[in-house]
């Protein structure tokens, strides 16, 4: 006896499932791991108790070369405090 597999056009080859499944899940995979993790997460001294955009500064935070250098090094980098402000700032210093 032989029997012919026929395809059944309501519903889309296993193939197509399963990519459509993995992209979902990569998607929010991808969403859920950037949401959480736009600023890296400090324990910050504290003096710094001015809150700009959720992340925690010292006074003074608008002059940095007369007031961060001490903590994060001559060029904001990092320096003692081995935190650099270019993890949030980027390229505004």
């Amino acid at each position: 006896m032989h029997y012919k597999l026929r395809y059944n056009q309501q519903h889309p080859p296993v193939q197509g499932k399963l990519f459509f499944i993995l992209t979902i899940l990569l998607f929010v995979l991808a969403v859920s791991c950037s949401e959480n993790e736009e600023y890296p997460q400090y324990n910050p001294p504290s003096d710094h108790n001015i809150s700009k955009d959720g992340v925690m500064h010292k006074p003074g935070l608008s002059d940095p070369e007369m007031n961060c250098t001490n903590c994060h090094g001559a060029d904001l980098t990092g320096g003692t405090s081995q935190v650099s402000c270019y993890e949030c700032h980027g390229a505004e210093w």
